[in-house]
């Protein structure tokens, strides 16, 4: 009778755990708790990737401008979002005490409790002009070259970078690690300087080996580099450290002699072109054209200090099967908070992702209150992420919001997933590896706006404040 009794009580269970484990088997549905959370960051500062009360979506109808998310529509695999570690933002973390180092690297790269995420970091292959002084990996005496490398060796990132990204990689295995060198060493080079200059001919080969010296130097460190581009900014040759190369000079060094070097070492890293401004997408384009380079290619970078965003597609639409990257954008010490969060937001962040690039990173991650270090002729207004003053205080500076609130929400091997621009609403939507959905918007308007989220032929209505940002999540 008993026995009788407990099979009763479970026959009459089964439906109801059955209908528990389908509400709790997937979140790609409204249908699990009918709520959207949201993080809010507001121009005035009042709100600063600060969580908001949940939104809950019903079958009402209104008027208000909408924007209708769609997971039935896949975009590019998201590989994360960022900053650069130069050398000066590795200084300034590391001058901080064990503690307050070891809580401020969780906070930025753990996905725990209030940590932000951050999953791809750029470094500079040598010195960066964000570092106190310029060196490369094999600086020989005036006059002097190594031909065979010998005397090549890490240098003074051994001190800073490399010891800091041991610390991050203990927290996050999988971040994505891009490189890129701001110069060669002088001795290559026609100009026998840091500044400007090209890369002389007779040391392409040389240079390749560099390469792959450098991605083995760091292996041995335990530092596996996904990808790196030939040169940051070729057209730019008037930083410090800086050079001059042509985009036919680019496809030749990757044709003949990167690519080939690569593959002879059996080094899989990704080559990444160009890795400049939108205002020339011919340059990648006259690399991807080439019949010797194409193949070693897996993507072009870009940055957005001239031209327009949409350049990415442009590229996207001409070589559909490379992987477009954005890899920089400052913000600098003469402009606001509320400008650069809307602007950045914007076309870093949504722009970007809109036009099929795979990552988001904006510039420096750390520096001092006097934005140093720089080169003599570097940066001497580049805002990092975290300003760390000689007291060891830490400011989040707008830079931190405007990549929070993406990589907070957004983890390598997400999705972007369809979402339609109403009005002033710029966004961008995302499909987590968990089913998450996620919708991150700027109000480019000049007042406050009331909208609509519809997903699933539900919606919820909110509201967001002139310049403002904010992501939603469900």
């Amino acid at each position: 009778m008993k026995n009788s009794s407990k099979k009763l009580q479970i026959l009459l269970l089964l439906p109801l755990i059955a209908v528990q484990m389908k509400c709790g088997s997937s979140k790609t549905t409204v249908s699990n708790s009918g709520k959207a959370a949201s993080w809010i960051t507001t121009v005035d500062e009042t709100s600063k990737l600060q969580k908001q009360n949940d939104l809950v979506f019903n079958s009402k109808t209104n008027s208000n401008p909408t924007i209708s998310v769609d997971a039935s529509q896949k975009f590019q695999t998201i590989e994360g979002f960022g900053f650069s570690l130069t050398g000066g933002s590795a200084q300034a973390i590391l001058k901080l005490d064990k503690t307050k180092k070891e809580a401020l690297l969780q906070e930025l790269f753990s996905r725990k409790n209030d940590a932000i995420g951050l999953s791809y970091l750029r470094i500079s292959i040598g010195a960066s002009d964000l570092n106190e002084k310029v060196f490369s990996y094999d600086d020989m005496p005036e006059g002097q070259t190594d031909l065979k490398l010998e005397h090549f060796n890490l240098g003074p990132d051994l001190k800073d970078v490399v010891p800091l990204l041991k610390e991050i990689l203990a927290i996050n295995p999988k971040i994505k690690i891009m490189g890129s060198p701001w110069s060669p060493p002088v001795w290559m080079k026609d100009n026998g300087s840091s500044k400007g200059g090209s890369l002389q001919p007779k040391y392409y080969q040389v240079y390749a080996e560099y390469f792959v010296k450098y991605i083995q130097a760091m292996k041995a460190q335990g530092i596996v580099v996904d990808a790196i581009t030939p040169q940051n900014e070729p057209l730019h040759p008037r930083n410090n450290p800086s050079l001059l190369m042509f985009a036919e000079q680019q496809a030749d060094f990757i044709g003949n002699h990167l690519g080939p070097a690569f593959a002879k070492a059996n080094i899989k890293t990704k080559i990444v072109v160009y890795d400049h401004n939108c205002n020339k997408p011919e340059y990648p384009l006259t690399i991807l054209k080439d019949a010797k380079a194409n193949p070693f290619v897996a993507g072009s970078a870009f940055h957005l200090y001239e031209g327009d965003i949409s350049a990415l597609t442009t590229v996207h639409d001409a070589f559909p099967n490379k992987d477009l990257y954005f890899t920089e954008q400052y913000t600098g010490s003469g402009s606001s908070f509320a400008d650069d969060l809307k602007w950045s937001v914007k076309n870093v962040v949504i722009g970007s992702m809109r036009n099929w690039s795979v990552n988001a990173l904006s510039w420096g991650l750390a520096n001092d209150e006097y934005y140093k270090p720089f080169t003599p002729g570097g940066c001497s207004t580049c805002k990092g992420a975290l300003m760390i003053d000689q007291n060891h205080n830490i400011k989040r500076e707008v830079g931190y919001y405007i990549i929070g609130h993406a990589s907070k929400f957004v983890p390598e091997g997400s999705v972007r997933i369809g979402s339609n621009i109403s009005g002033n609403l710029y966004n961008v939507a995302f499909k987590t590896p968990s089913g998450q959905i996620v919708l991150i918007v700027e109000n480019d308007g000049t007042a406050a706006q009331t909208f609509n989220i519809k997903y699933n032929q539900k919606q919820i209505s909110t509201t967001l404040n002139a310049g403002a940002v904010a992501t939603y999540v469900w």
